[in-house]
């Protein structure tokens, strides 16, 4: 279609008139669009690669829990001293590079006819290198003293590394340890266990119920074997005690029930 001649005059009159003198192009340009083009933000382009991020810390190797290397390393020991190197050779447990800094096995005498099995070391124990040193050890030497037990005890964990955070050993870590606590008990030939906490008596007993059903009332554990039976009395950790010093009198129930059953005369054969 041709334009009217007339009108194009008339237009180019009207822009001459406002002011427009030049011509910027031949096509019409859309100019909102453009200008909102030019404010769009722009990434700059570079051919810089950023270097690979790097963990700030490299974990432990992966420990594979082999309770059958346990047995055998346990069973080769023939007193504690050669059970103890036993453990602290072990790499079986994950907890050995979990962060202790060492192997934590026991304390007292090798043939108390008590053993007392707590539940694993904490910061003071791992620091020591013995077991129940620290306010929780410190208030179960008071209470095994008050029962005229001091020297009538070998005390233990069921783990021999400590747990980060003090938390409470896992099922797999105590499985990895318990060949060696089982051996030590054949080596010791305790006649009652006292089971400290919760965490203990579950692995040792092999019960599901809580420390608070389970406290006060007798057990027998048994070896893998069966060649092994002894009593054994679940009762509160020293720990607890310390959180909730009202659950003291039902400890102390507990260490007269075990004394009692300890000095109790022998039958006659």
């Amino acid at each position: 279609m041709v334009a009217d001649p007339r009108a194009v005059e008339s237009l180019i009159a009207f822009w001459a008139d406002a002011g427009v003198d030049t011509a910027l192009s031949e096509a019409p340009q859309d100019r909102m669009k453009s200008g909102l083009e030019a404010l769009r933000p722009r990434l700059p382009t570079s051919t810089f690669e950023p270097a690979p991020v790097r963990p700030s810390f490299v974990a432990a190797p992966e420990t594979v829990v082999d309770v059958a290397a346990a047995r055998d390393l346990a069973a080769a020991a023939n007193d504690l001293t050669e059970l103890e190197a036993a453990i602290a050779a072990f790499e079986g447990c994950p907890l050995r590079f979990a962060g202790a800094s060492r192997a934590v096995f026991a304390r007292g005498r090798p043939d108390a006819p008590l053993m007392v099995i707590g539940e694993g070391p904490g910061a003071e124990e791992d620091a020591q290198g013995a077991p129940f040193v620290g306010r929780a050890g410190k208030l179960l030497d008071r209470m095994l003293a008050a029962a005229g037990l001091t020297d009538r005890v070998f005390i233990t964990n069921t783990v021999f590394w400590r747990p980060p955070g003090n938390r409470d050993p896992t099922t797999a870590e105590q499985q990895a340890c318990a060949p060696f606590l089982e051996r030590a008990i054949a080596l010791v030939q305790p006649r009652l266990l006292l089971l400290a906490g919760g965490a203990a008596a579950k692995s040792v007993l092999q019960r599901k119920e809580g420390i608070l059903a389970m406290r006060g009332r007798w057990f027998e554990w048994r070896s893998a074997d069966g060649s092994l039976e002894i009593p054994a009395l679940p009762t509160l950790h020293p720990a607890f005690l310390l959180r909730q010093p009202a659950a003291k009198k039902k400890a102390w129930e507990d260490l007269l029930t075990l004394v009692e059953r300890l000095d109790r005369p022998a039958r006659p054969t």
